[in-house]
C-alpha cells in the first residue's frame, strides 16, 4: 500500500528511456504505457525520460481561434506543436527537463483521482527540497498550464528568479483499471520555455505571466537534471518497493 494508491500492487518498476527523435512518439508512449497495464501486459511502471523540445497543448487550446497560429510559433521556435490526451493548457519542455510517467493498476482508479494529485505532488515537492529547494504544492498567479496542484519554488538567497517559478506540472489521465499521472519537472535552461510560451500564450490570447516560468537551477544554481531524477528515486523508494533502477 502506498500513499497514492490504496491497492497493494507491488514494486514499481524504473524505466529510464531517452527522446527517441520523434516527440509524437515519445508523448504517446505514456498512453501506451496505461494500456498496457491496465490490461496486465505491463506492471506498475516509473517512466522517466529527457524530451527532444515539445509544445504540448491541451484539448481545449484547439478549439481557440489562436491555435493555428501558437502552433506555428511553437514550431518556428523548434518546438514541436503536439496535443496531449491529459493535462490542461499548453506546456513546454525540452532536453532540460525530465518526463515522469507514473502508471498503476488500480480498479477504483477515479477515487482517488485528488489523493494522488495531493499526495504525489508532497512527494515531489519533498524530492526537490532535497537539493535545497524551498518546495510548496499549489497554483501561483499567472502559471502557465495553472493547476492546484502544480509545485512552485520560492526563491532564496543566490536565487537569479525574484518571485515564485512553476517547476512541475501534473496531470492524470484514467480509464477502467489503471491510472497515468504525467509530470513535467524543468530542471535547467528556463529562458526558451519562457519565451515560446510567452508567444504561444499570447497568440491564443490566454493569461501568462512570463515570471512565474522557471527552472530548478534558477533557484539552487548547478542543480542538474540527472540530480532531480537521483531524488526523485531516493522520495519514491521511501513509500514503495523500486526495481530496475
Amino acid at each position: 500500500m502506498t500513499a497514492w494508491n490504496s491497492a497493494a500492487v507491488g514494486p514499481l518498476a524504473v524505466v529510464r528511456g531517452s527522446a527517441s527523435g520523434d516527440p509524437a512518439r515519445d508523448l504517446a508512449a505514456g498512453v501506451d504505457l496505461l494500456q498496457a497495464v491496465r490490461s496486465g501486459e505491463a506492471g506498475p511502471t516509473l517512466r522517466l525520460y529527457r524530451p527532444a523540445p515539445t509544445l504540448a497543448f491541451g484539448q481545449r487550446d484547439t478549439r481557440l481561434e489562436g491555435y493555428d497560429d501558437a502552433a506555428r510559433i511553437a514550431a518556428d521556435a523548434g518546438f514541436a506543436p503536439l496535443v496531449r490526451k491529459a493535462g490542461g493548457r499548453a506546456a513546454a519542455y525540452h532536453r532540460g527537463t525530465l518526463i515522469v510517467d507514473h502508471v498503476e493498476p488500480d480498479h477504483e482508479a477515479m477515487l482517488g483521482h485528488q489523493g494522488r494529485f495531493r499526495a504525489l505532488g508532497e512527494l515531489y515537492a519533498g524530492a526537490l527540497g532535497r537539493l535545497g529547494v524551498d518546495a510548496r504544492v499549489g497554483e501561483i498567479p499567472g502559471e502557465y498550464c495553472p493547476g492546484e496542484f502544480s509545485v512552485h519554488g520560492v526563491p532564496g538567497a543566490g536565487a537569479s528568479a525574484r518571485h515564485p517559478v512553476k517547476l512541475v506540472g501534473t496531470a492524470q489521465r484514467i480509464v477502467a483499471g489503471a491510472w497515468l499521472f504525467a509530470s513535467v519537472f524543468v530542471v535547467e535552461d528556463s529562458a526558451p520555455l519562457r519565451a515560446v510560451l510567452t508567444d504561444v500564450y499570447d497568440a491564443l490570447d490566454l493569461p501568462f505571466d512570463p515570471g512565474t516560468a522557471g527552472a530548478v537551477n534558477d533557484l539552487v544554481p548547478g542543480a542538474t537534471v540527472a540530480g532531480v531524477e537521483d531524488a526523485l528515486l531516493t522520495a519514491y523508494a521511501e513509500h514503495v518497493e523500486l526495481a530496475g533502477h
